[in-house]
């Protein structure tokens, strides 16, 4: 059998978009659940929308997400260069279209600008192009002059225009065509680079790639490649085209969303593991429906044979909720470590910052989320003395003022400020009131917090506020009471 080698190519254009994360991560899925190699393939060839630094966001995001390349610009295989304008300066491109060329399979093209725009229809209300192969019946002698004369050209595949061509994709089985749809596409460019399409190929080809894994918007493209595929006489790879993906509203997945790249959501507080996992899903899911998977459970279960042809929704809410189930498995110094710039946002006190994390690990989904959660700490807000009414704690302003008055004195005389502590001498006060816990919690929490919810109970609070604190927060909880009784 021969062994399965799969390559991730990017362009280096920008930030790394989600739907390029996830075709880098079935291209790796699919070659080490089957022990095989995956490969990075820099495309860089379109010099337009080259973006400087882009490169070196492909390494870190690659390297962030665990997805190691076995062989790339760093780690030759013996198949380099593995970027494409070193191969393009060797020439290679160009000896293949010209091989083409002799065989009669592509052909040179002088046509202008107007030419070209001349040749533009309407159909269904949109402008279509289709080349109508003027310049594959120039004689022998034309091209020699032009090319002599060094009139710009460019070298287009000849396509037959009659019948239909068939191919197959793992996901979406066999496509046919119409031979007439194909246009004779251009294959290298007037500034003598390689076409997207043409690299892909020729590259794909001889660095031995036996799966091509790409999005669905590249299907109608793969009718194109398989002819060049069988000019050459080369074997066609498999081809595993992947859903595309969507918002909320069924909408391309844009830029606008704000959510569109890995970049953006690492930035938003997102765990690169959650993210993995996440993406994984979209448009794949295992035969038992597990939803948190690592890398290796991944690498394990991932069979392409599995994936959907329908959309896959970019669903934020699912993305927060498996965040918050990462975080809440993190070990606590790498989630301290990532918790802290966030807490230290907020909380300027000198406070116990590792407690108040150990306090908000399991609370939150995203590490944003924690400064809504602990800015009490600071700084208590402005609150409404109906949060002390609690029907399920029986609690209201009149009992949350006697209570808040009988507990003063006994904060003022604990020494003890631990939790343990704490909470053992509410706790005697409670069996000798006869109430409920909530019913003493409830209020000395509120005021403490001036919050319906926090990420502690109130010992935990006083805790970690401290004790002239605690007390000044009571005392002004009892004030804003009373001002709010009736005279």
């Amino acid at each position: 059998m021969t062994k399965i080698r799969t390559r991730f190519a990017p362009s280096p254009t920008g930030r790394m978009h989600v739907g390029n994360l996830r075709t880098a991560l079935y291209a790796y899925l699919i070659a080490k659940h089957e022990g095989g190699d995956f490969l990075l393939r820099i495309e860089d060839t379109d010099q337009e929308r080259y973006v400087e630094g882009a490169v070196d966001i492909i390494y870190r995001t690659m390297e962030k997400t665990g997805l190691i390349h076995d062989e790339g610009p760093d780690k030759d295989g013996g198949v380099g260069p593995y970027v494409q304008s070193e191969r393009q300066a060797s020439g290679i491109y160009l000896k293949y279209a010209k091989q083409l060329i002799e065989e009669k399979k592509a052909y040179y093209c002088f046509c202008d600008k107007e030419r070209l725009e001349s040749l533009t229809q309407v159909v269904d209300g949109k402008e279509i192009s289709v080349y109508d192969k003027h310049c594959l019946h120039l004689s022998q002698e034309e091209i020699d002059r032009n090319l002599a004369e060094g009139k710009p050209y460019v070298i287009r595949q000849n396509n037959p225009n009659e019948g239909t061509t068939t191919f197959h994709d793992e996901i979406y089985g066999d496509i046919t065509v119409d031979n007439a749809e194909l246009d004779d596409m251009i294959l290298i460019k007037s500034d003598g680079y390689p076409t997207y399409n043409f690299a892909n190929v020729i590259d794909d080809h001889l660095m031995g790639i036996t799966h091509v894994v790409r999005g669905n918007e590249y299907l109608s493209s793969s009718p194109k490649y398989n002819r060049l595929y069988d000019a050459f006489g080369w074997e066609v790879p498999v081809y595993v085209h992947c859903p595309l993906i969507t918002d909320e509203e069924h909408k391309k997945l844009s830029k606008r969303s704000g959510h569109s790249s890995y970049e953006d959501l690492i930035e938003q507080g997102f765990v690169s593991e959650a993210v993995v996992n996440f993406v994984a899903l979209l448009g794949w899911s295992p035969e038992d429906n597990q939803e948190i998977m690592s890398l290796d459970e991944l690498i394990k279960k991932f069979d392409y044979r599995h994936m959907s042809k329908s959309p896959a929704v970019f669903d934020y809410t699912k993305l927060k909720w498996m965040n918050g189930e990462y975080i809440k498995a993190m070990d606590f110094d790498r989630f301290y470590e990532s918790a802290e710039p966030y807490i230290k946002e907020v909380v300027t006190k000198d406070l116990d910052l590792r407690r108040i994390a150990e306090m908000v690990k399991t609370r939150i989904e995203i590490f944003p989320d924690i400064k809504e959660h602990i800015d009490f700490f600071e700084t208590i807000p402005e609150y409404d003395t109906s949060m002390y009414c609690h029907k399920k704690m029986k609690t209201n302003e009149e009992s949350s003022l006697e209570v808040l008055k009988e507990v003063l004195p006994l904060v003022e005389a604990q020494d003890d400020f631990s939790n343990d502590a704490l909470y053992a001498m509410l706790s005697k006060y409670v069996e000798e009131k006869g109430v409920k816990n909530g019913y003493v919690m409830w209020p000395v929490r509120t005021a403490l917090s001036g919050k319906q919810m926090t990420p502690g109970g109130a010992t935990e609070l006083m805790e970690v506020l401290g004790k002239e604190e605690s007390v000044s927060r009571i005392k002004d909880g009892i004030s804003r009471l009373e001002k709010a009784m009736p005279a």
